[in-house]
């Protein structure tokens, strides 16, 4: 037996490490949080250093390995990550091109092979205007070359991916439920519990 793993996707500023920290509080579980601080290339990928896109994206790929791997997966408790390994495709479809895409796709799919699949799948989602709001007061600097457009396409792939995964998906509009208030958050985590008994 291994410990399942629940995994929290959706646009940036959707909410997704504030809940994974809830979840994995509530539950209990372990915590992995996508290591965005610790990749060298993506601040200066999103400040238009183009030639840093797949350097930025094959970091991504290898901390995820890391921290998604079977070989070193727990077999018991639970694990809550604020990312889902399918994500990373989302990304690469959108900043890579030509041969740095058929490299990225060719170390992708082996890699896919060798991490360990979630029993569930959160999907967050909302408006482009809230998560530009939201981009806009948590001050990242990257962020701020993020748009509307850019957000758009990035909800569209995602509401894509959702719809490939063989794992149960709960999807929650943000603009309507708010995570951190406790009755909404314990519906949720009813839920949550519920598909993984």
């Amino acid at each position: 037996m291994t410990a399942p793993l629940v995994s929290v996707i959706g646009p940036p500023a959707s909410g997704k490490t504030t809940l994974a920290r809830l979840l994995a509080e509530e539950l209990p579980a372990r915590l992995i949080l996508e290591d965005y601080q610790g990749n060298p290339f993506l601040s200066g990928f999103f400040l238009g250093q183009s030639e840093l896109a797949l350097p930025a994206q094959l970091y991504f790929l290898f901390s995820r390995l890391g921290q998604l791997a079977q070989a070193t997966w727990p077999g018991e408790g639970a694990c809550v990550s604020d990312y889902g390994f399918c994500q990373d495709a989302v990304y690469a479809a959108r900043s890579l091109k030509g041969q740095d895409l058929a490299v990225y796709n060719r170390l992708s799919a082996q890699a896919r092979r060798l991490v360990t699949c979630p029993k569930l799948v959160i999907h967050l989602d909302g408006p482009e205007e809230l998560l530009l709001e939201r981009i806009a007061r948590r001050g990242r600097e990257y962020e701020a070359a993020f748009t509307a457009e850019f957000l758009g396409w990035m909800r569209s792939r995602y509401r894509q991916v959702t719809d490939e995964l063989s794992c149960p998906v709960l999807s929650v509009d943000v603009s309507q439920m708010d995570l951190r208030q406790d009755p909404q958050r314990q519906r949720l985590l009813g839920q949550v519990r519920e598909i993984l008994a």
